[in-house]
């Protein structure tokens, strides 16, 4: 089957039976089916194409025939047959769906046993990461048209004009010749011990270089770090709204991510009764992501102290996500949990994709600390995993030393007049002075997590509204939905252009919500 042809008769029967994607979502909820809206998306879009029993469930809630829709020359609907009369050489098909415009894929092979498909993992399933998803994709295609479109949906500073500093360009080019071979599975001593010296400025108890370990990014050390730790079944609590990337890492790796809520009432810090009512026994770590992403909150001590109380009491791991912990406006400190926790096994990660403004360099690291005694078995995990990628991009982590003992530059950008806290005061107060749109002042990182009235605009569909709003002002944001947020009344905005460009854009969405109703 081709993905196209599928893709043409999903649209075609959809508004055959006046049908939206939503309306699939909630008829799998009401029949057991494990399916989101990303999924729907990415089978109308023509990005994928679903499961056979998925493929089933599609075509009964549509009233088609399910080889109709997988792409087979018959007629879209059953129909009955009369006793003793033959099947006509040519079924009838409805000529509007322009069956066809391309030949149907084969579906036996040259002997004529039936052709062997392969379909994507069942482990995808519940992987979500819309940051990149579905209305990018429709982004991409609009671009190809020679459509402009604003694209306000990642956190990447190299577009929006943010340069990395001379020199640790200069430092990279001049140690190029003496990178070109594999480092050491956990990376290069000169990294690793920069590192490890960090660390100890943020006063992680108990660390050693031999705790360290540089990776491509955050990203690829989450995954690794989840896949070391868990078995089916087990549970993280991941705060709601948070960085997709940890759901899907614990969901890839057979765990369940348990969703604890932030109060965006209260500065959108975690509730921690809302915490605690979501601890089992299958409950393995805490994650912690401060500063947040997508909401630009900063966690104050008294509020880290107690989850560290909380996993202290259920002896829980906790995982502190800290990429952003040198993007701290207003004067403001941040506070790593771990430097709270010495009798606790814990994993703090940062790196130098956003503070030195070289996303594309892949710098990461994680650094382990506290009570290492009860996590020897886990630390053995995370060695093999390491071991099998062979090392990290050693290019880049040629620079870490010069990144973190140099000028840092981004202290320039976080202060009153600079580029980050001025574009931070400004998204911010645009925002609230658009009727039926509130937001919380962000205090670092370089996002903000507007909420929508949605009973005024009436949105059922947050993925709808960012479509909406791509197609009629050619701007992109990231839906709530996309940071796994539990109603469809947020969406975020990454304020990394120029004034100029986020005034444009405010413009354009203040006129977009006169108007726009779901």
């Amino acid at each position: 089957m081709g993905e196209a042809t599928f893709a043409s008769r999903l649209n075609s029967a959809m508004s055959l039976r006046h049908m939206k994607q939503v309306d699939f979502v909630r008829a799998a909820d009401g029949s057991g089916v494990r399916l989101g809206k990303s999924h729907i998306s990415q089978y109308v879009s023509g990005k994928t194409t679903p499961r056979p029993d998925i493929m089933r469930f599609l075509a009964e809630t549509l009233n088609v025939r399910e080889d109709w829709l997988a792409g087979k020359d018959v007629p879209m609907e059953h129909e009955p047959v009369e006793p003793d009369s033959e099947p006509p050489r040519h079924p009838a098909v409805d000529p509007s769906l322009n069956l066809h415009a391309s030949a149907p894929e084969s579906t036996s092979s040259s002997k004529g046993h039936p052709m062997r498909r392969f379909n994507k993992s069942t482990k995808l399933d519940n992987v979500l990461y819309d940051v990149r998803g579905p209305v990018v994709d429709e982004a991409a295609r609009m671009e190809a048209t020679g459509t402009h479109v604003l694209k306000l949906n990642i956190g990447n500073p190299a577009p929006f004009g943010f340069r990395t500093p001379d020199e640790v360009i200069y430092d990279m080019a001049h140690q190029l010749p003496e990178c070109e071979g594999y480092s050491a599975s956990k990376g290069l001593f000169s990294a690793r011990k920069a590192i490890m010296q960090y660390a100890q400025l943020k006063n992680l108890p108990n660390v050693s270089i031999d705790d360290i370990y540089t990776g491509n990014g955050v990203s690829e050390l989450i995954n690794l770090s989840m896949s070391a730790l868990l078995d089916n079944g087990d549970e993280v609590l991941i705060p709601s709204p948070d960085y997709p990337l940890w759901t899907a890492c614990v969901n890839l790796a057979g765990g369940t991510a348990v969703h604890y809520l932030c109060d965006e009432q209260s500065e959108w810090y975690p509730d921690i009764d809302d915490m605690r009512s979501k601890i089992t026994d299958k409950t393995k770590a805490i994650v912690v992501i401060n500063p947040n992403n997508p909401t630009g909150a900063l966690y104050p001590k008294e509020v880290l102290q107690q989850i560290v109380d909380l996993a202290r009491e259920h002896q829980l791991m906790i995982f502190s996500d800290e990429i952003y912990d040198r993007l701290v406006m207003d004067g403001l400190q941040h506070i790593s949990i771990a430097s709270l926790a010495p009798d606790l096994f814990c994993v703090t990660f940062s790196g130098l994709s956003k503070s030195h403004m070289i996303a594309g360099y892949r710098v990461g690291w994680m650094v382990l600390s506290g009570n290492k005694n009860v996590a020897k078995d886990y630390i053995e995990g995370i060695n093999m995993l390491t071991n099998m990628r062979i090392c990290s991009n050693v290019p880049a982590q040629s620079i870490v030393q010069t990144a973190l003992g140099g000028h840092q530059s981004v202290n320039d950008y976080i202060v009153p007049g600079g580029r980050i806290y001025e574009q931070r005061d400004y998204i911010y107060n645009a925002l609230n002075s658009i009727p039926g749109v509130t937001a919380v002042k962000p205090k670092a990182a370089f996002y903000i997590f507007p909420k929508l009235d949605v009973k005024k605009f009436n949105i059922s569909d947050d993925e709808q509204f960012a479509l909406d709003l791509l197609h009629d002002e050619r701007i992109l944001i990231t839906r709530g939905g996309g940071f796994n947020w539990h109603e469809p009344d947020h969406f975020r905005i990454v304020y990394l252009p120029r004034i100029e460009v986020l005034k444009d854009a405010t413009t354009k969405l203040t006129e977009f919500l006169s108007y726009y109703r779901q």
